[in-house]
Formats: C-alpha cells, sequence, structure tokens
C-alpha cells in the first residue's frame, strides 16, 4: 500500500523555527496562524491528488506577513480617481489628523459644557458651524449618509407611505438598494413614474390621505440621457407645501462651498438645495465635502427635531474622533482654507499643475525603468469617484508604462510593492494618473516601479 503522501508534509514545530530564522519582522501569532493554514491547504490538495501550487514554507511566510499588515494600510492612488471608494473615498486633511490625536489622546470636553460644568451637547458646535456654511435652520451630524436617510425617512414617515421616483430607486455600492433602506425604515414605498421619465402629475395623483413623506434621491452613480424626464427639487417642494408633505432629497454628495464656477454641477452645491425649501437634505462628510465619513443633514428646524429626539439616533451618533475631524474640516471651510483639504485640492488643481507633475513623475520612471519599459506622458480624463457627479470628468495627465508583460500581470506588480501602487488599466498600458498622488507619493511609485521584475 502507498504511503499517504500527507505524512510528507512538515511538522508545525519545524515549520515554525524556520519561519523564525528567516527573521522578516512577522509576529509569533501571525506565524502560528499561518502554518495552521497553510499546512491545511496543501493536506487538503493532497488529499485530492493535487500537489499544492507552491511549498508550505513559502505559503505560510506569505500568509504571515498578509496576516500580521494593518488594514487599513496606506496605498498610493495613482487611478486618477479623486473619490475612489475601495481606496477610503477623501484623504483626511492633516489639519483634521491633528484635530483627532489632540482631542483623543487624552480626555476631552465632549459632552461637557465647560462655563457651567454641566453635561454639555456634543454636537453643537458641529451643528453651529453647518447652519453657517449653508444657511440652513438647522443641522444633524450621524455616522453615514445611508444612516442619515434611514433615520430622516424613519423619524418623519414610519408606517406610513413615502413617494419616490422609478428612475431614483437606485443602487449603490455594495449592493445597497433605496428600496431596501425604505424597507428597514418601516415605511411603504409608492413608485411613481417609469425609469426614465417622470412628471409632476406623477406625484400629485400618488398622494393620499397616508402620504408621509416625498422623496427625491440624486442618481449619484450613474446618469440617464436621451429621453427622459424628472421633477426638479423645487418642484417637488412646491408640491408638497400645497399638500403640507415634508420633502427630503438625498443627495448622496455635497460641498459646503460654491464651486460651481470652478466647473461643478450646481446640484453639488448644499446650500443652494436648502434655499430651495426642502424640508431636508442629506449627504456624506467624506466625499465632496472632504472630511471625515459622515452624514450631514441640513434643513428645516421642525423636522431636524425630529431626527434628533427619534431614539435610532442614539445608535447612529458621530464618534470623538469623527467628531474632531469634521469640526476641524467645518473651520477650514468657514476661513477659505480650502488648499488645506486634499479632495478639494485635487479637484480644484488646474489641469496643466497635473500635466507638469506627470512630466516630472515621467522624468524619474524613465531613469529606473531603462529598457524594461516604455514610458511617456499622455492626456487622461477621469471620474471624479464615490458615487459622484455622474458623467462629470476631470481632465488629467498620466504616465503610461509598456512592457513585454501584459498590463494585468504589470498593474498587479505595483499592487504587490513595498508601498501598493493602484494605477489604471487602458488597452495595452498601465496608467499612472498624476491628479490623485499626494506630496511624497513620487519617490514611492519610482521605488516601486524600479522593483519590478525583469520580463
Amino acid at each position: 500500500m502507498a504511503e499517504d503522501p500527507r505524512r510528507s508534509l512538515p511538522s508545525v514545530d519545524a515549520l515554525l523555527r524556520e519561519l523564525e530564522a528567516d527573521a522578516d519582522g512577522a509576529p509569533a501569532w501571525a506565524m502560528r496562524e499561518a502554518i495552521r493554514r497553510s499546512l491545511g491547504e496543501a493536506r487538503d490538495a493532497l488529499a485530492g491528488d493535487r500537489q499544492p501550487s507552491e511549498s508550505v514554507s513559502d505559503r505560510a511566510r506569505a500568509l504571515a506577513r498578509e496576516l500580521a499588515r494593518p488594514h487599513p494600510s496606506r496605498v498610493i492612488n495613482a487611478t486618477g480617481v479623486v473619490l475612489h471608494t475601495n481606496l477610503g473615498r477623501s484623504v483626511l486633511p492633516q489639519g483634521a489628523v491633528q484635530a483627532v490625536v489632540e482631542a483623543t489622546s487624552g480626555y476631552s470636553d465632549l459632552e461637557l459644557d465647560l462655563e457651567s460644568g454641566e453635561r454639555g451637547d456634543r454636537l453643537a458646535p458641529v451643528v453651529a458651524r453647518l447652519r453657517l456654511l449653508s444657511g440652513a435652520e438647522a443641522a444633524l451630524a450621524v455616522n453615514n449618509a445611508a444612516a442619515a436617510v434611514l433615520l430622516a425617512v424613519r423619524a418623519l414617515a414610519i408606517g406610513r407611505e413615502v413617494v419616490v421616483s422609478r428612475g431614483e430607486l437606485i443602487e449603490i455600492g455594495g449592493s445597497f438598494r433605496v428600496p431596501d433602506i425604505l424597507a428597514q425604515a418601516d415605511v411603504r414605498m409608492v413608485e411613481v413614474g417609469t425609469t426614465n421619465r417622470t412628471h409632476a402629475a406623477d406625484y400629485e395623483q400618488a398622494i393620499g390621505p397616508d402620504t408621509a413623506l416625498l422623496l427625491k434621491v440624486h442618481r449619484s452613480n450613474f446618469e440617464l440621457r436621451g429621453f427622459v424626464s424628472e421633477v426638479s427639487l423645487a418642484e417637488l417642494v412646491d408640491i408638497g407645501r400645497r399638500h403640507s408633505i415634508p420633502v427630503v432629497e438625498d443627495l448622496g454628495s455635497a460641498t459646503l462651498v460654491d464651486l460651481r464656477d470652478r466647473g461643478l454641477p450646481a446640484e453639488s452645491w448644499a446650500p443652494g438645495r436648502v434655499r430651495t425649501g426642502a424640508d431636508l437634505v442629506c449627504f456624506s462628510g467624506d466625499k465632496l465635502l472632504g472630511g471625515p465619513q459622515a452624514g450631514i443633514v441640513l434643513g428645516r428646524s421642525q423636522a431636524v427635531l425630529s431626527l434628533r429626539r427619534h431614539p435610532l439616533a442614539r445608535a447612529l451618533r458621530l464618534d470623538k474622533l469623527s467628531l474632531a475631524a469634521l469640526d476641524w474640516t467645518l473651520r477650514a471651510l468657514l476661513e477659505g482654507r480650502l488648499q488645506e483639504i486634499p479632495t478639494l485640492s485635487q479637484l480644484l488643481e488646474p489641469a496643466a499643475s497635473v500635466e507638469r507633475r506627470a512630466e516630472a513623475l515621467c522624468r524619474r520612471l524613465a531613469k529606473v525603468a531603462g529598457a524594461r519599459l516604455q514610458v511617456a506622458t499622455e492626456s487622461t480624463r477621469a471620474p471624479v469617484g464615490g458615487g459622484t457627479l455622474p458623467g462629470f470628468t476631470l481632465e488629467s495627465a498620466a504616465v503610461s508604462l509598456r512592457g513585454e508583460r501584459s498590463p494585468d500581470a504589470l498593474a498587479r506588480d505595483l499592487r504587490r510593492a513595498a508601498q501598493p501602487v493602484l494605477a489604471r488599466v487602458c488597452d495595452d498600458r498601465v496608467l499612472l494618473d498624476a491628479r490623485t498622488l499626494l506630496p511624497g507619493d513620487d519617490s514611492r511609485v519610482e521605488a516601486a516601479v524600479a522593483a519590478l521584475e525583469p520580463s
């Protein structure tokens, strides 16, 4: 009888001694778990009459490094997509980072009124700044934009009807859908219009004695073109007022400073939406606002008060880290320090400036690439990303890399660099877009390209 091939696998102790001798920095707990997994994979392969794809020790070594790596960890965004959801969307301003450190490395006045010595309102300073920036009667901040919409709908319409256009029943990243959020809010959704065309009369006809809310949802990650029609927020507000029904807009992403003259669409300016008279406008803090993850709510005092008093608000409240970062971001906006907010700085950088940076990076990469790669600059366009401004792209510039290996293989190797570099694959080349490279990233990209294995 042939000997069971699994008996040839090394012991746990032998593998542990081998990995410890490498001294590659992986902690003991990661090595032990990696050995357990790699041996299990090898046993499963041999039991199925297959040979493991690599040696058990090599697999364990790679797994140990992967297990020990911090998460999330720093990567280089060379995609050109400023608000890349998979890469964490907004880059937190350095001032906000420092504010978080100062507010959380010791005790803070999170919920204390220093004047009276009594318990204070954790949201009061942020709310005051939001009101100053937007002109809204009242404001609220919760832990993300979906939470803001959930809270708004549940607080204002639980058990009753919410009217929404079929063309706005969107699905956002991670398969989260507006109908699912409404279902969790325990309301009855009433769909009006068609996918491509909805008219004011559709809302009028749907309103009945049990209608509690008119909801407008921004199509944040796609656009409709051609034979289309939708009811504007101003029209919806007019309908709501005539029927004494509140109107809520899920704007998704918005700015608090007017950047319409810099090319951003009018609907991206939240104060403009508030001025239409909507009872509530909800949007993200970590998209065009440029701050930490948060759900911002602006609107009428009575509507916001209903949200603040709802029991769900306690479960959705912001923690002290996010509050500190959001507070700093709002103060920077009030003081006009837009250049200190990376998201706004990247969005507003002139294309000529991006092109100069791409050319400088190209010269550096050409030196380290040698004959292995063809290196050149080219003009590009990239979406803003993060489910914002569908159809709106930024003029940019990138360094293109071509080699004997496929662009997919080249992009994979860049992701595996000591400092992972995320690039775009376009036809037969890899593009390193300069618009999203932060200060200091050039040297890291240069090191990643220099470390690429020869073809």
